[in-house]
C-alpha cells in the first residue's frame, strides 16, 4: 500500500515538473516541379505530347529540437506527359523522418522515408483503359524552412522518390519509377 501511494505521489510531481514540450507544427502548401528520371518519359514516344512537369500538396511537420515527423502528400497531372485522349498522375503519400534543428527563424533540413507512390494512366480511345499500380517507395531530400516573426514564412526543399518494385502501365512497363521534385511553399506555424 505504501509503494502504491510513493508511486501516485512521484507520478504526481513528474507530471507538474515536467518541462514543456519543445515539438513545434508546421503545415506548407506548395507548388513543384518534377524532373529527371522517369518525368515526361511518356513524350518520347508519343504524338502531340506536352510535357508537364507541375505538382502541387501540402506536407505536414512536427518538428522537436532536433527530429521530426512529416506526411507530405502530392498530386502530379500529366505526369508522364500531356496527349490527346490520355489522362496520367503520379501521387504520392510519404511519411519521412526529418533531421535539422526544430528552433530558430532559420531551419535547414534532410529528410528521408517511405510511402505509397501511385501513378496512373487511361487511354480515352474507343474504350476507356486504365491503368493504376500502388507500389511501396521511398523518398530523399533536403531543404530550408526560413519563419518571419515566428509563424509564418516559406519552405523550399529537393526530393528523390523511387518505388521498390517494378511499375507496370500503358505506357511505363517493367522497370521502377524514379523522379526528382523541387517545391516551393507557404510554411504556417502552430
Amino acid at each position: 500500500m505504501h509503494l502504491l501511494r510513493y508511486l501516485a505521489a512521484a507520478a504526481i510531481i513528474l507530471t507538474v515538473t515536467a518541462a514543456p514540450a519543445l515539438a513545434d507544427g508546421l503545415v506548407v502548401p506548395f507548388v513543384g516541379f518534377n524532373f529527371g528520371g522517369d518525368s515526361g518519359v511518356g513524350c518520347t514516344s508519343l504524338t502531340n505530347c506536352e510535357k508537364k512537369h507541375t505538382n502541387f500538396g501540402v506536407s505536414f511537420l512536427s518538428m522537436g529540437t532536433v527530429f521530426g515527423l512529416e506526411e507530405d502528400i502530392s498530386y502530379a497531372k500529366n505526369f508522364f506527359g500531356e496527349t490527346p485522349g490520355q489522362d496520367n498522375s503520379v501521387f504520392s503519400a510519404m511519411t519521412n523522418l526529418v533531421i535539422g534543428p526544430g528552433v530558430g527563424p532559420v531551419r535547414p533540413y534532410v529528410l528521408g522515408g517511405v510511402g505509397l507512390i501511385r501513378p496512373h494512366v487511361s487511354s480515352l480511345a474507343s474504350s476507356v483503359t486504365s491503368f493504376s499500380n500502388n507500389s511501396f517507395g521511398w523518398d530523399l531530400g533536403g531543404g530550408v524552412t526560413v519563419l518571419f516573426g515566428g509563424r509564418v514564412g516559406v519552405r523550399g526543399d529537393i526530393r528523390r522518390f523511387h518505388t521498390m518494385q517494378d511499375v507496370n502501365l500503358l505506357i511505363f512497363t517493367g522497370q521502377k519509377l524514379d523522379f526528382w521534385r523541387g517545391s516551393v511553399g507557404l510554411a504556417l506555424a502552430f
